[in-house]
């Protein structure tokens, strides 16, 4: 995995220049070195002010992320791993991930369908079977 840029398409990198990291100690197992080692890893993206993401994917981007933005940054946070390292490795995973959904285009309108005749049947069929064994169970009181 590459921790100098983010690789989000063939065409679309984010260089290393536009992510922030900070590290604190972790909570959770790893014995003595808990207390010695920064391995708690949060990394922020300022999608907002971004130079290398195009303006149209910036705004899908910003909208289907505004409910996890704060001020127009991205931050994910990872300590699940004991090596500062693989949490490094996991958040830039989970922020590429996010990205890449966030960006995509969205699916094709669903076009409207009605349900087939025999459906409809098969549907009022279960419906009235239903029904006469809910019947029997009370006629059972």
């Amino acid at each position: 995995m590459e921790l100098d840029r983010l690789r989000l398409s063939p065409d679309l990198v984010i260089p290393a220049a536009e992510l922030s990291w900070r590290f604190s100690r972790s909570s959770g197992p790893g014995g003595q070195n808990v207390n010695k080692i920064d391995s708690r890893v949060q990394l922020s993206f300022d999608l907002a002010h971004s130079e290398a993401m195009p303006r149209h994917l910036k705004a899908r981007a910003m909208q289907r992320l505004a409910v996890d933005l704060l001020d127009g940054v991205v931050v994910i946070t990872a300590s699940e791993y004991r090596s500062q390292l693989r949490n490094r490795e996991a958040a830039i995973g989970r922020l590429v991930e996010l990205l890449r959904a966030a960006i995509a285009p969205p699916p094709p309108q669903r076009r409207a369908t009605r349900p087939s005749r025999a459906a409809v049947e098969r549907r009022l069929r279960a419906k009235k079977q239903r029904s006469l064994i809910k019947d029997q169970r009370s006629a059972l009181i």
